[in-house]
């Protein structure tokens, strides 16, 4: 089974865009804060940090995933949205055979959610791998449950 969550390229594209605009509409307006506080150095720190948290907050959910298990191996990729095309800097990706899948498991927080898979290596306990699957939709990572479940009930059906 292949899937991924390329669809949401063009969603994360427009809420940078969105949060660009609406720094240089808190630049524009920023005497409007003069009521709040008379301290003008003050009020920009809020404002910059404040657009600096929605910022970072974006960066490090908007993730790209794909998941292929057809043939013998498992691929797993995770890689960051923007930028990602020239500059391969946050790609994590895990190959794997089948037959070392020893279990996985979805986490989910408020806004984040992860997929950690366990697979057995060769001269070692099992490794934990986490990928970002906060994007992806319910029935793909649906999809992705049945096909690691499955996966797992052929690994025991061997032994």
């Amino acid at each position: 089974m292949r899937t991924d969550n390329g669809a949401v390229k063009n969603t994360i594209i427009s809420v940078y865009f969105i949060l660009i605009v609406l720094a240089v509409v808190m630049a524009t307006v920023f005497s409007a804060f003069k009521d709040i506080t008379n301290n003008a150095g003050l009020t920009f720190v809020i404002l910059l940090s404040v657009f600096a948290g929605l910022f970072l907050a974006v960066y490090l959910i908007a993730k790209y995933f794909e998941y292929n298990s057809d043939g013998d191996k498992v691929i797993v990729t995770n890689k960051g949205l923007l930028l990602s095309e020239k500059f391969n800097y946050r790609a994590h990706e895990v190959e794997f055979d089948k037959e070392e899948l020893v279990g996985y498991k979805f986490i989910n927080y408020i806004v984040y959610r992860e997929l950690v898979l366990y697979t057995k290596r060769k001269g070692r306990s099992s490794v934990r791998t986490r990928f970002n699957v906060s994007l992806v939709t319910r029935r793909k990572r649906k999809y992705v449950r049945q096909s690691l479940s499955k996966i797992i009930k052929n690994n025991k059906n061997k032994v």
